[in-house]
C-alpha cells in the first residue's frame, strides 16, 4: 500500500498553502499579517459564535424532561 501525500493546508486568510506547524509560528496561518487580519475580523465582530437560545442545552437539544435546563 501506498502512502498518499495530504494536501497542505490552506491559510483561512488568503488561501495559499500553509508551512506545517513545526516550520511556522503562525500556525494555521501563512504569516503573521493573515493571523493579525483574522484577529481583527473577530475584534470588528466580521466573524460571530452563534448564542445558543435559553431552551438549548450545549448539544442543542432540548432537556429530556422538556423544561428549560435552568436552575430556579
Amino acid at each position: 500500500m501506498t502512502a498518499r501525500k495530504m494536501p497542505a493546508p490552506k491559510c483561512p486568510t488568503c488561501k495559499r498553502d500553509v508551512l506545517p506547524r513545526q516550520e511556522n509560528p503562525s500556525f494555521p496561518f501563512c504569516s503573521t499579517r493573515c493571523r493579525a487580519v483574522d484577529l481583527g475580523k473577530w475584534l470588528g465582530e466580521e466573524y460571530r459564535v452563534a448564542d445558543r437560545t435559553p431552551d438549548e442545552d450545549e448539544d442543542g437539544l432540548m432537556p429530556p424532561d422538556g423544561s428549560s435546563g435552568e436552575l430556579h
